[in-house]
């Protein structure tokens, strides 16, 4: 299945579709040269999903028997269904904003439709670091991989059922202790409901029912799944002080104090928190990192 995709003016293909990977650490996805190949359990079934950009377009091939689905949905998994209408007024509210907003103005926000993947790596990044995360996310890919269809060798990101069929003390020695083991676990069992939302806030209701999932972690998945503009990860160690920071001058801030700044962009208060990250900026650091463990080891 091929499709060819025009591209908005000064679209940044790189920086749309890299938040849908580890970059060439993720089994299930990567770049190949400027090339993005992704693989996913689509509802026809598994598939690999080929983008490159060439020109003022984008090349799309699938692979697999999730090939249709995948090609219909390519334009939205490359961002290209993302509405920016209305933001450039919005993003005049703050200075710091407007000139991100020029800055990065071929940014767009990726819709895979696909709710598990990005919900798995989301509750291995619950309250540890990323590469502590990271590490555990790519064995539990290779440790339930099965490989994708297409050219490039790539893995299908685990079957939820799969997941749900396994003890806890499986993940163990992957580096994920018992609590976010049951919360995946949990989250695996009500994959086929998740997968089902018609929206953002269906899913972000479902996902918020199951212990162990609260807003940070949904925020996170619908950012991706459904390109939500508005999803604010609440909770996160970091996104707070960046926020006050860039937008107040405060070197520290609260949830509450992040959500009372980023009120005036309503509507796109996440892309606002993305925009931030992809121009560098971070509140000044007091005190040492935060150390990097290994569950299997305890």
């Amino acid at each position: 299945m091929t499709r060819r995709l025009r591209l908005p003016e000064r679209y940044r293909f790189a920086g749309s579709v890299g938040s849908l990977t580890l970059g060439h650490h993720d089994p299930c996805g990567h770049f190949v040269g400027a090339d993005f190949w992704l693989a996913a359990r689509t509802p026809d079934g598994p598939g690999t999903l080929h983008l490159a950009p060439t020109g003022g377009e984008l090349a799309t091939e699938a692979y697999g028997p999730g090939a249709a689905w995948l090609a219909e949905r390519a334009d939205a998994i490359a961002g290209l269904r993302d509405d920016v209408t209305g933001f450039a007024a919005l993003a005049t509210a703050h200075p710091a904003v407007a000139r991100l907003a020029v800055t990065f103005h071929g940014l767009r926000m990726p819709a895979t439709g696909l709710v598990f993947p990005r919900l798995l790596r989301a509750i291995l990044e619950q309250k540890v670091t990323g590469r502590e995360a990271h590490r555990a996310y790519r064995a539990i890919c290779r440790h339930f991989g099965e490989p994708a269809p297409g050219p490039v060798p790539l893995l299908l990101p685990p079957d939820p059922a799969a997941v749900a069929g396994t003890p806890y003390w499986t993940f163990h020695p992957f580096g994920v202790e018992q609590r976010r083991t049951q919360a995946l676990l949990r989250a695996a069992q009500a994959a086929a409901r998740l997968e089902r939302c018609a929206d953002s806030a269906e899913a972000t209701r479902r996902m918020t029912a199951i212990p162990g999932i609260g807003p940070w972690t949904a925020a996170e998945v619908v950012r991706t799944a459904y390109g939500d503009p508005d999803a604010v990860s609440v909770g996160d160690f970091h996104i707070p002080n960046t926020v006050a920071w860039a937008l107040a001058g405060e070197a520290r801030g609260t949830d509450a104090r992040m959500l009372e700044l980023l009120e005036p962009f309503r509507g796109h208060r996440g892309r606002v928190c993305d925009l931030l990250a992809a121009g560098g900026i971070g509140a000044p650091r007091f005190g040492p990192r935060m150390p990097i463990r290994s569950f299997a080891r305890f």
